[in-house]
């Protein structure tokens, strides 16, 4: 029985299927998603979304449905499901959907009368193809499919419009047809395990409706092209599979090509395993590199979001050498001790204080697991040299060291950290200046890199840098504790102090070294339990601050005004829970073990089996953002294997 299951009752109810998603991705960097009911509400919903190496590797939607019909005694019945400008649905083929439920990959069950009809979807891991095996699990009498494809051929954060210049032609291949909208783009070939019939019926479906860009208040109708449909029988207990590919497939193996997919796939039959299949879907090789989506639909990599994933995903996935995959593509990306923003974009950006900070820590997370130090300072020990060294002589020229040894980072309308949100191109949060978790992970790496460099024997750079955390240390405690709040501030610039009460106190509090005393870090994470903690993670900002924004809702300005304001952030579970189990150790397990497995209401609720971006600050905290984020994946299943493994 599968863990994760949907019936009659909740599919055909359109206001509770709509609002669940459905994703799946591979390492090709391509991937599948829709709703529960299969009607696309998003312009980046598609059945074969896929990076396009002609458009900068952009992710584009090549076939963004398949409606499929059946007909018996010439009486048709279609499956699909599409919404036309103003709510209207045609067809409506979600009636007949009876159950669904989620072990490898999603099973969809479909009953017309005395048809029963199994569609199972699944993407080929390294290759921009779609497999969609069909089962006719019972039939009184032999069935004709239809299969109409819906084809944009445009980027996933365009809209098709009907033109005259969409290319019509197709040519013949076995069992399907290869056919492109526009020049650029790849072929797709659309083919079957089955000898199939193509009735070329070239038309435009005008102004299907995206309802969630309608309420996101973006650009929400297109128009779909169809190049035609295709036909085959089925007996009972017959199946067949589709393939939709930028290659040309032999089908005479979809079958086995299905199965043998299939079996790659981590089953989801516990809130745990759920998150570790999850987490396969964020792993990117893209030819000699290996790197981290941020989330899906609609992000690619971001640097400090693949250093704050990593331990997680490699825990989860149980696949230690993925460190050393990340870690040694982004050691080429490395530039005067900074890292870029993003490591694919054509003109590397260079706007984060905290970035080669975060690479190091997550260097300090493998070395948990790692048997010889001294093989870690061997091989990464040049870049930390050259990260640490750069800060410590203000190379960056928007990061520098104060006298007293702390990072002050400012760079005029530019946000430096991962509260990195923006209106009329200012920060929404501005925190420029000296911030407290930049600092922590200064000091941190520092410690890092001095026990690294002791096991290896490095005596010159123990020599340099050995007074280094005494100094650090001092001025840490000097600029952001204060008895009579109790907590750390955020940041200090200018001999003014922010002591807004928000998460980034508690990644201070967390790191492997720390300047904090016991007593300190647990005062701290009492007023985080108190004025941050939910169900879902971490509020950025307390509830009782006048900046406090409690839903992330309205039009693009405003719900940017509010993802760092009020949103909860699963991804710093972890860091609460491991400074929590290390203050209260065995006695904080019960404690932090209920908050960990309010996670699992999670996976039925926004899409499938995963973690959205973001959640409201205000209960019932509802997601917001990208339907399924790596950090939090990650993050949360650190969390709980940090509660399930605990040792005192």
């Amino acid at each position: 029985m599968s863990y994760l299951k949907f019936d009659k009752e909740q599919l055909i109810n359109l206001e509770y299927s709509l609002n669940r998603e459905i994703l799946r991705s591979n390492r090709a960097g391509s991937y599948i998603s829709t709703t529960l009911n299969g009607c696309n509400t998003r312009k980046y919903h598609g059945l074969l979304v896929c990076p396009i190496e002609n458009f900068g590797g952009e992710k584009h939607v090549l076939l963004s449905s398949l409606d499929v019909s059946l007909i018996q005694e010439k009486e048709e019945f279609n499956l699909g499901i599409h919404r036309y400008k103003g709510g209207v649905y045609e067809p409506k083929g979600h009636k007949y959907i009876r159950h669904i439920e989620f072990d490898h990959i999603p099973k969809i069950s479909y009953r017309i009368g005395n048809t029963v009809l199994i569609v199972e979807r699944i993407l080929v891991e390294k290759k921009e193809q779609i497999l969609i095996r069909y089962t006719l699990e019972k039939a009184p009498e032999q069935t004709t499919f239809r299969f109409r494809p819906f084809l944009a051929y445009r980027n996933i954060h365009a809209l098709s419009k009907a033109n005259m210049f969409v290319d019509t032609r197709y040519k013949n291949v076995t069992n399907g047809i290869g056919t492109k909208m526009y020049d650029g783009y790849p072929e797709l070939f659309m083919q079957f395990s089955h000898e199939a019939e193509f009735v070329p019926v070239p038309d435009w479906y005008y102004d299907v409706e995206y309802l969630k860009e309608l309420h996101r208040g973006y650009e929400y109708l297109e128009d779909l092209f169809a190049p035609g449909y295709f036909e085959l029988q089925l007996e009972q207990g017959e199946s067949v599979v589709f393939s939709a590919s930028t290659e040309v497939a032999n089908p005479v193996s979809l079958k086995q090509r299905f199965t043998k997919e299939l079996n790659k796939r981590t089953r989801r039959y516990t809130f745990i395993s759920s998150l570790r299949n999850a987490s396969e879907q964020f792993v990117l090789h893209k030819k000699n590199e290996t790197d981290i989506i941020a989330g899906f639909p609609w992000y690619n990599s971001i640097t400090r979001q693949t250093f704050i994933s990593l331990p997680g995903l490699a825990l989860a996935q149980n696949n230690n050498q993925l460190y050393e995959e990340v870690l040694d593509t982004y050691t080429n990306y490395l530039n005067n001790g900074l890292f870029p923003d993003f490591i694919y974009e054509n003109t590397h950006t260079y706007n984060a204080a905290d970035l080669s900070l975060w690479f190091i820590w997550a260097i300090q997370q493998y070395a948990k697991n790692h048997k010889r130090l001294t093989a870690i300072w061997d091989k990464y020990g040049p870049a930390i040299k050259e990260i640490l060294e750069n800060y410590n002589t203000s190379t960056p020229l928007f990061l520098s060291i104060t006298p007293d040894g702390l990072i002050y980072a400012e760079k005029e309308n530019t946000a430096l950290t991962w509260m990195n949100s923006y209106v009329h191109g200012v920060p929404v949060v501005q925190r420029d200046g000296l911030t407290v978790e930049t600092n922590a992970l200064w000091y941190n790496a520092v410690c890092f890199a001095l026990e690294l460099a002791k096991k290896a024997g490095d005596n010159e750079f123990t020599k340099q840098w050995e007074k280094m955390p005494e100094k650090i240390g001092a001025a840490f405690l000097k600029t952001f504790w204060n008895k009579e709040h109790n907590h750390l501030a955020d940041v200090a610039r200018n001999k003014s102090t922010d002591w807004a009460i928000r998460p980034n106190m508690v990644i201070a509090a967390a790191m492997p070294f720390s300047p904090l005393s016991k007593e300190q870090k647990k005062l701290v994470l009492s007023v985080a339990k108190k004025k941050l903690l939910t169900k879902r993670g971490l509020r950025s900002l307390s509830p009782d601050n006048l900046r406090y924004k409690g839903t992330v809702s309205g039009n693009p300005g405003e719900r940017e005004a509010a993802i760092h304001q009020g949103a909860v952030w699963p991804w710093l579970m972890p860091f609460f829970v491991e400074a929590y189990l290390n203050i209260h150790q065995a006695g904080g397990l019960p404690f932090v073990k209920q908050f960990m497995e309010f996670f699992e209401e999670e996976m039925t609720e926004h899409c499938i089996g995963t973690l959205s971006e973001m959640y409201d600050g205000n209960p019932p905290h509802n997601a917001k953002g990208a339907i399924s984020q790596a950090w939090n994946v990650a993050g949360v299943y650190y969390a709980i294997d940090l509660v399930q493994n605990y040792k005192v």
